[in-house]
């Protein structure tokens, strides 16, 4: 969800874009100034994407202005079968056509319990014989708010632990929890990922790192970390740069928890629903949370958020956790159509085919233009790193930097104690990440008829969230428009560009300050 701003007029600048009816151009941009003068300056889509969708249909979108595009936003993540599918649309209808009532706080209704139905079908085993769901107010924020008063409540203890770069929501509880909170009241972990390990090594050496720092900071006396009411953790980190979280590391985390009975909340809001190739994404690595936060595709593309948790949790009085909107008829009924139709199309596993693909073509793109840090993600839900920096040097490590300035020499334990070891400077340091140049690939996507999102530590990372519903034609048209983007701001942008203009100036004896 990083900021940036394109002008309205922007977007249809350049080769690809089309000639507008004579009125369309007038109404789509008073549209977009009457937005700016009068919404609230905390907008953020709306920046960087100066188009005003009329329609929508699987993953196009059709603006104002009669231009279409590509939307691999996808609601940032919401809509798993895309913009209206049939089997949505017709699931809201029923309901329409019904006459049945459309807000009924938290009473018992056909629509209500055939979403339960559904959603239990799809839980992992170990929860699903065994679970409670609460409805929550209808976004994941709040959802995650539950699950912080449900394991406080269960534990009778009070503090989280919640990992570096993580997103759980902008309330005041799940804020705290996110990597950019700035009021710290919740204990923070490092989180796995190889580009840029916080220990400098990356790999599942890094990842053992993390979770004996866990394991160290939980058992430590003098850590300055009492034993948490939970632990909180995404799967994949979606805002946090799209890091998916090691299967092995994942057990760890569930098994650390477990011998110290501190619940563990899964954070599926965005992973989930067969965004990652698996229906919820804690099932790569086999583990079974104590309590799962889901929302977005839940509720087909209309609001809807819920908790699920062991039933020996379930410790609250009466209204301990409400919420007016609770009983959303509607995204019900979406959300069970919406879970149905991936389940019984097997649409994870398309995802995880198409995700393989994509991931594969990208980095073959990496390969080819240096502006491209890493590739990196699971199943639908991709992440591209913008990198700046000096091409000169690329791959040495600095002096003080990566494994050996971070952490000397690291022996690791082996068959007969043998231990293998990191040896100092052999790991690169990564150049540093660009958000300007993501920007500037998301202002060229824009111009080609392709929507992303950008996201990550600084605002440097690409993300694809496209519909699970994408075909290959699409997701051929996708990558092509993407490529074309990367390479317009590399010849633009990009190191050797600026490498050449420096070259220029010395030629001409102009200096490089």
């Amino acid at each position: 969800m990083a900021v940036t701003e394109i002008p309205s007029g922007e977007a249809m600048a350049g080769p690809t874009a089309v000639a507008e009816p004579s009125q369309a151009r007038p109404a789509h941009e008073g549209i977009l100034r009457r937005q700016s003068a009068r919404e609230s300056a905390a907008r953020t889509y709306a920046r960087a994407l100066p188009i005003v969708p009329v329609r929508a249909r699987g993953l196009t979108i059709e603006g104002a202005d009669g231009r279409r595009y590509l939307d691999c936003l996808s609601g940032a993540g919401t809509l798993a079968l895309g913009h209206n599918h049939p089997v949505v649309l017709e699931a809201i209808r029923k309901v329409l056509d019904s006459g049945a009532p459309l807000h009924v706080l938290d009473l018992a209704t056909p629509v209500k319990d055939a979403f339960i139905t559904e959603l239990f079908r799809t839980l992992p085993p170990g929860l699903a014989d065994h679970a409670r769901v609460q409805f929550c107010g209808p976004a994941g924020t709040d959802a995650v708010e539950a699950a912080f008063k449900l394991v406080r409540a269960a534990t009778g203890r009070n503090g989280i632990l919640a990992f570096a770069g993580a997103y759980h929501g902008m309330t005041s509880g799940a804020l705290e929890a996110s990597g950019g909170a700035f009021d710290v009241r919740v204990g923070r972990l490092p989180y796995p990922q190889d580009y840029r390990c916080p220990f400098g090594v990356g790999g599942p050496h890094g990842a053992e790192l993390a979770a004996r720092w866990t394991q160290s900071v939980l058992d430590d006396p003098k850590s300055g970390v009492p034993l948490p009411a939970g632990m909180i953790l995404e799967p994949v980190q979606g805002e946090g740069g799209v890091l998916p979280a090691p299967d092995e590391w994942m057990r760890r985390m569930r098994r650390i928890t477990a011998d110290r009975s501190v619940p563990l909340i899964a954070d599926e809001v965005q992973t989930g629903v067969g965004r990652t190739g698996a229906f919820w994404a804690v099932e790569h690595s086999g583990i079974t949370p104590d309590v799962m936060v889901l929302s977005k595709a839940i509720g087909g593309s209309l609001p809807l958020a819920v908790v699920v948790y062991r039933d020996d949790l379930d410790v609250w009085e009466p209204g301990a956790h409400a919420g007016t909107f609770r009983g959303n008829q509607l995204a019900m009924a979406a959300g069970t159509a919406t879970m149905a139709y991936v389940r019984e199309n097997d649409l994870t596993a398309r995802a995880a085919t198409l995700g393989a693909r994509m991931l594969q073509q990208l980095r073959s793109l990496a390969q080819e233009f240096s502006v491209i840090g890493d590739v990196r993600g699971r199943g639908l839900m991709i992440g591209v790193e913008m990198v700046g920096g000096e091409m000169e040097g690329e791959g040495e490590t600095a002096e003080g930097e990566g494994s050996a300035g971070l952490l000397g020499t690291v022996g690791w334990g082996g068959p007969g104690g043998a231990s293998a070891s990191v040896v100092p400077g052999t790991i690169p340091s990564p150049r540093p990440a660009s958000p300007e140049l993501a920007a500037a690939v998301q202002r060229e996507c824009l111009r080609r008829g392709l929507i992303v999102e950008l996201g990550g530590r600084h605002a440097s990372v690409i993300r694809l969230l496209p519909p699970l519903t994408i075909t290959d034609e699409q997701t051929t048209a996708v990558l092509d428009r993407l490529a074309d983007a990367v390479a317009a701001v590399a010849r633009s942008h990009g190191p050797d560009s600026e490498r050449q203009r420096r070259h220029r100036r010395r030629s001409r004896g102009e200096g490089t300050g």
